[in-house]
């Protein structure tokens, strides 16, 4: 395998290592295939989280005893989640419960075309910021300057891609995606699409997609495992 940009960054934790080998089972259940994405995007966000957030402080608690300490928060404006629908949606609730507040949750809807497997956007709720200025010259600005963007797989990469685009121009200063899977090809474009402004954390990087834009070995389409839409 090729040597990947920087800004890529593969897990290399064991315990991620093996809950994807038991993912990539055509005989893990859905509900197993649930548990598994959401616990190998709890690993994926503490990875990315440690160096990805910062903490501010937010003046002095007290603890039972008495004793008051320093309190930390992450600033939940800076910072939204925003799932790839449909897949994405299975990594939400990992991402939501580690964060410590809660944080605004967008969504965008992007599919690949069947025959040319370039993504087709049908959805899309972000939403700006509308300056207090009354100046004629004050811009909307987007309602997050952090987007964790969640997309379980990274096949051709042209979804993540788009998606990246999207937030791109609704004004966030960077990117960080989380996924549990990708093929080489579609991590390096997504990496390369914006490198100073995406860093991606990813489970593991698989050779390449067949013809079908399916990752190889891959672990199948993972928004029909994880919603029992076999044979749709």
């Amino acid at each position: 395998m090729m040597a990947l940009p920087s800004n890529i960054h593969v897990s290399t934790h064991p315990c991620l290592q093996a809950k994807l080998s038991q993912l990539r089972s055509k005989s893990t259940s859905t509900r197993e295939t649930r548990d598994l994405v959401h616990e190998i995007a709890t690993i994926l966000g503490v990875e990315a989280f440690s160096t990805g957030l910062q903490v501010t402080n937010r003046g002095k608690g007290t603890t039972p005893l008495g004793y008051e300490y320093e309190t930390h928060e992450i600033d939940p404006a800076s910072v939204a989640l925003i799932p790839i629908l449909r897949s994405g949606l299975g990594m939400i609730e990992a991402i939501n419960d580690l964060l410590p507040s809660s944080v605004p949750i967008y969504h965008l809807g992007l599919f690949r075309e069947k025959l040319t497997l370039q993504p087709v956007e049908y959805y899309n709720n972000l939403p700006y910021q509308r300056p207090d200025s009354s100046s004629p010259n004050a811009v909307n600005t987007a309602a997050a300057s952090t987007a964790i963007l969640l997309d379980p797989i990274i096949a051709t990469g042209a979804t993540a891609e788009a998606a990246i685009h999207l937030l791109r121009e609704w004004g966030v200063q960077r990117v960080i995606m989380l996924s549990v899977l990708g093929a080489q090809d579609g991590v390096q474009k997504v990496a390369e699409c914006w490198p100073e402004g995406v860093e991606l954390w990813i489970g593991a990087v698989d050779p390449k997609c067949n013809e079908r834009g399916m990752i190889v070995p891959g672990l199948g389409d993972i928004g029909d495992r994880l919603f029992v839409a076999m044979g749709k």
